[in-house]
């Protein structure tokens, strides 16, 4: 019998990777950004993507969650196409992402940042109380990172720490249970103290342990190799290294134009064992 139109055929082979980007391309003139980019990420995967400033990442990054257009290229999520998309059909599509500098509401509560943005909550009007929407929901998501004592402080008066927090939690509430999810994490322990990143490192791969896809970019080696199952290298808008943190790390390229020829691993790799998250106090 033949195989119908514009249907995968079953070959008893591996299903698809839940996201594959293919040949992606971006130029601004006469500068290539991106040039065809192609990896994969299986689900509940924790990747970084890494690279010096100005290899792409950020480029990258804003193609996949729909900031911006590609010049060339492919992008599937659970085998559909994301091009073409707004980051909020993305988002409907069950994509996430953060930005570099935590994006917080800081006239509401951390309570009411995370009530704003909920996923499947009904819209509110004009004469709704923000704080009776989903609270129960809320104030999970608000524990799961950390923030339980401080639901009802406001944003503006929350260490840095505690927002870039929020922010995740707040990433959190656009996602469904319902639904594959891929969370895009852009710097997530950016401008944080050690203490404060391992403990941020340490919420990102208990969301990829609860089946979340994430795919992170960081500056900070110990939050990359003491943390990410895999490791994707970009360098001048190219893919010049995708594999395991140690086969990274010993990568000749890499460790000649970025990491440095007495980069050890050691130290950061010590780090997989995840610190417990402590609870915000609002004094940091």
């Amino acid at each position: 019998m033949n195989q119908p139109m514009n249907q995968p055929m079953n070959t008893g082979q591996v299903a698809p990777m839940a996201l594959q980007v293919r040949g992606l391309s971006k130029r601004f003139g006469g500068i290539h950004a991106l040039s065809g980019v192609d990896f994969e990420v299986p689900s509940g995967q924790c990747v970084a993507l890494i690279g010096p400033n100005g290899a792409g990442k950020s480029t990258c990054f804003a193609c996949l969650a729909g900031q911006q257009t590609p010049s060339a290229g492919e992008v599937f999520w659970q085998g559909r196409p994301l091009l073409g998309l707004s980051p909020a059909q993305r988002l409907q599509q069950g994509v996430s992402r953060t930005f570099q500098v935590a994006q917080t509401f800081e006239a509401l509560t951390v309570l009411q940042n995370i009530q704003l943005v909920l996923r499947d909550a009904a819209a509110l009007a004009w004469w709704d109380r923000l704080d009776q929407r989903q609270a129960q929901r809320a104030s999970q998501l608000a524990s799961q990172v950390g923030l339980q004592d401080l639901t009802q402080a406001s944003v503006a008066g929350l260490s840095y720490g505690a927002k870039k927090r929020l922010e995740l939690a707040m990433a959190l509430a656009g996602l469904t249970a319902t639904q594959p999810a891929l969370l895009l994490l852009d710097e997530p322990a950016a401008g944080l103290s050690g203490d404060e990143r391992a403990q941020m490192m340490a919420l990102v791969k208990q969301v990829a342990a609860s089946g979340v896809t994430v795919l992170y970019t960081e500056h900070n080696m110990d939050a990359v190799f003491g943390v990410a199952d895999r490791v994707l290298v970009l360098m001048q808008g190219r893919l010049v290294a995708d594999g395991l943190p140690e086969a990274v790390a010993q990568d000749p390229e890499v460790l000649s134009h970025y990491l440095g020829l007495d980069f050890q691993t050691g130290a950061a790799l010590a780090q997989r064992t995840a610190r417990p998250v402590e609870r915000e106090d609002g004094h940091g």
